[in-house]
């Protein structure tokens, strides 16, 4: 797990990015997460992301380092004091500010205004308790083919507990569940970081 974690090594941009989250107390997606992204954004020649979680722009360079290079993401974030922060990595990333779209605001809030069908890829790495809302609206938003990825879907290794009943695992368990069982989506949960469930929204 530690050699397929570093198997795709960080630059200084993404390793400064890390460092300003640990400062303003955020956890961001691990290297095997954020390579798991740049190569689903790839695959699916993405051109239009929307990113629930903008943190201090681990994620989103790693996204915009896999989409099209006339792509735009799309991250939204209810604390302004971090998206300040990813807007300065984003640059010092190399992508000038036309390849992003950041709005501060609830992810539940900003969701309903984004178009019907117009998105390659969706990320979710936000409050647990708004991930079921967030996959319902991901139906809506994506393509036919399209990606969503939800983070930290193992629980912090609680997901296979019974016993682990808190608000944040149950959710959890119940959005991933519901999106394996649903004909809507093919669904698969890859054991990268935290856990990243992905899944292609059917045609």
């Amino acid at each position: 797990m530690q050699f397929a974690e570093a198997y795709v090594p960080e630059d200084l941009v993404l390793r400064t990015a890390r460092g300003l989250a640990h400062e303003v107390g955020l956890t961001a997606v691990t290297p095997g997460v954020g390579a798991a992204l740049r190569l689903l954004a790839a695959a699916g020649n993405a051109r239009a992301v929307v990113e629930i979680g903008t943190g201090t722009g681990v994620s989103g360079v790693w996204l915009l380092r896999g989409m099209r290079r006339d792509g735009v993401l799309t991250t939204i974030d209810v604390e302004a004091e971090h998206q300040r922060i990813a807007r300065r990595i984003f640059i010092e990333a190399g992508y000038p500010a036309g390849r992003t779209r950041i709005i501060t605001g609830r992810a539940l809030d900003v969701l309903p205004r984004l178009a019907d069908g117009a998105y390659d890829l969706i990320f979710v790495d936000a409050d647990v308790t708004e991930y079921g809302a967030c996959a319902d609206a991901a139906l809506r938003l994506l393509r036919p083919g399209g990606v969503l990825a939800l983070s930290g879907a193992l629980a912090g290794g609680r997901i296979g507990d019974p016993a682990a009943r808190d608000v944040a695992t149950v959710t959890i368990r119940e959005v991933i569940k519901a999106i394996r069982e649903s004909e809507d989506w093919v669904a698969a949960l890859l054991p990268a970081g935290d856990g990243l469930l992905t899944a292609v929204r059917r045609g």
